[in-house]
C-alpha cells in the first residue's frame, strides 16, 4: 500500500512539474547562455556568438537549427528590452505574451547584427543570372569613432542609417542589358556577325528610404582603421545585388594613454622631492581599475617603469595583455636657494659639480 502511495506521489509530482515548465514557457537565460543579473552588454556578446553558431543556413542539415535560432531571437527580444525583461522575470514567458510581445512575434535582431540575409557571409559565393555575375552596388566606407575605453573593455555602438530599399511600381523597364552575337543573313549564301544589345523587361522598381538600427560590436583589442564589414548593405543595384557597407575604426585620441600596438604609454610627472625620497601613487585605468606605482630608489628625469600585463588586450586572444611604459617627469622647484641651502644639499648628495657637453640628438 505504501509503495503504491508513493508511486502515486511521485507521479504527482512529475505532472505538477509538467505543467509549471508549459506555463512558466522557455528559460531565456538558458537558452542565451547568460546569468539572470546579465548585463546587456552580456546578453547582445551572448546573442550574437550564437547567432552565428545556429543560423539555419549554416547548418543545413541540422532540423533544430531553425527551433534553435527562433529561440535564440524571442530570448533575446524580451531580455534586451528592460520593460519586457522585468516582466518576464516576475511572470515568465506568459505574462510578456500578456502585455503584448515577446516569444517571437515577428521581431528579427538578426539584421541589426549582420545587416540583411546576405550580411551574413555564408550560403552564397558569385551568384549567375545566366548571361554573367550579378552587378554589385557600390561600397560604401565610413569611419567609426571609438575611444580607447571601448577597444579595451569591448562595446556595442549602435548606428542609426537611412537605407534604400526597392520596390516595385507600375509599369516596365528594361534590364540585364548585355551584348550578345548575332547572326544576320546579307543575302544567299551570306551571313555577318556581330554584337548587339540584348535586354530583358522588368517591372518598374523604385528607391524609398527607411531607417535601419545596426549593432556593431567594438572588440576588445581592435586595431585603429581595422574593418567592420556588413556584407550587401551598401548602396543598391537596380538590376542586381547591393554593395557593402564597410565601418573603418576610428581610434580617438586620449588625454593619458598612447597606444602602440598592444602596448600603452603614459607620462607622470613628479616633484623633486617625490623624485629624490621616492614615492607611492595610483591612478585609474581605461576600464577603472587601479594601477598602483611604488619607487623607492631616486627618479631622473626619463626614467621608465614598465609594468607588465596593463596594456592592451591582444585582439586574437584577449587574455594576452601588452605592456604599460611610465615615463616620468620631474618638475623642479623655481626661484633660488640660499647659500646654506646650497651647501646642504651638496652634504646630502656628496656628488661633485660636473657638466658634460655632447650632441643629444645623435644615435
Amino acid at each position: 500500500m505504501a509503495s503504491l502511495q508513493n508511486g502515486k506521489s511521485l507521479w504527482i509530482f512529475m505532472l505538477l512539474s509538467t505543467i509549471l515548465t508549459v506555463l512558466a514557457g522557455r528559460d531565456f537565460y538558458k537558452i542565451l547562455g547568460v546569468r539572470k543579473d546579465a548585463t546587456d552588454r552580456d546578453i547582445k556578446k551572448a546573442y550574437r556568438k550564437l547567432a552565428m553558431k545556429w543560423h539555419p543556413d549554416k547548418n543545413p542539415d541540422d532540423p533544430k537549427a531553425q527551433d534553435k535560432f527562433q529561440d535564440l531571437g524571442a530570448a533575446y527580444e524580451v531580455l534586451s528590452d528592460a520593460d519586457k525583461r522585468k516582466t518576464y522575470d516576475k511572470h515568465g514567458e506568459e505574462g510578456v505574451q500578456k502585455m503584448g510581445g515577446g516569444g517571437g512575434d515577428g521581431f528579427d535582431p538578426f539584421e541589426s547584427f549582420f545587416g540583411g540575409f546576405g550580411g551574413f557571409g555564408f550560403g552564397g559565393g558569385n551568384k549567375q543570372r545566366g548571361h554573367g555575375e550579378i552587378p554589385k552596388g557600390g561600397n560604401i566606407v565610413m569611419d567609426l569613432e571609438v575611444t580607447l575605453e571601448e577597444l579595451y573593455t569591448g562595446d556595442f555602438v549602435e548606428v542609426l542609417r537611412a537605407k534604400p530599399f526597392a520596390e516595385t511600381t507600375s509599369g516596365t523597364r528594361r534590364c540585364n542589358c548585355r551584348m550578345e552575337m548575332r547572326t544576320h543573313q546579307l543575302g544567299p549564301g551570306r551571313f555577318q556577325m556581330m554584337q548587339e544589345e540584348v535586354c530583358d523587361e522588368c517591372p518598374n522598381k523604385r528607391f524609398i528610404i527607411k531607417d535601419q538600427l545596426l549593432e556593431i560590436e567594438i572588440e576588445q583589442g581592435m586595431q585603429d582603421g581595422q574593418e567592420y564589414p556588413f556584407v550587401s548593405e551598401g548602396e543598391p543595384h537596380i538590376d542586381g545585388e547591393p554593395g557593402d557597407l564597410i565601418f573603418k575604426i576610428k581610434e580617438l585620441k586620449h588625454k593619458t594613454f598612447e597606444r602602440r600596438g598592444d602596448d600603452l604609454f603614459t607620462n607622470i610627472t613628479i616633484s623633486l622631492v617625490d623624485a629624490l625620497n621616492g614615492f607611492d601613487m595610483e591612478f585609474k585605468h581605461l576600464d577603472g581599475h587601479v594601477v598602483k606605482v611604488h619607487r623607492e630608489k631616486i627618479t631622473w628625469p626619463g626614467a621608465k617603469i614598465k609594468k607588465k600585463g596593463e596594456g592592451m588586450p591582444n585582439y586574437h586572444n584577449n587574455l594576452d595583455k601588452g605592456v604599460l611604459v611610465i615615463t616620468f617627469d620631474v618638475d623642479f622647484p623655481k626661484g633660488e636657494l640660499a647659500e646654506e641651502q646650497k651647501e646642504a644639499i651638496k652634504t646630502i648628495l656628496n656628488q661633485d659639480s660636473k657638466q658634460k657637453i655632447y650632441n643629444g640628438l645623435q644615435v
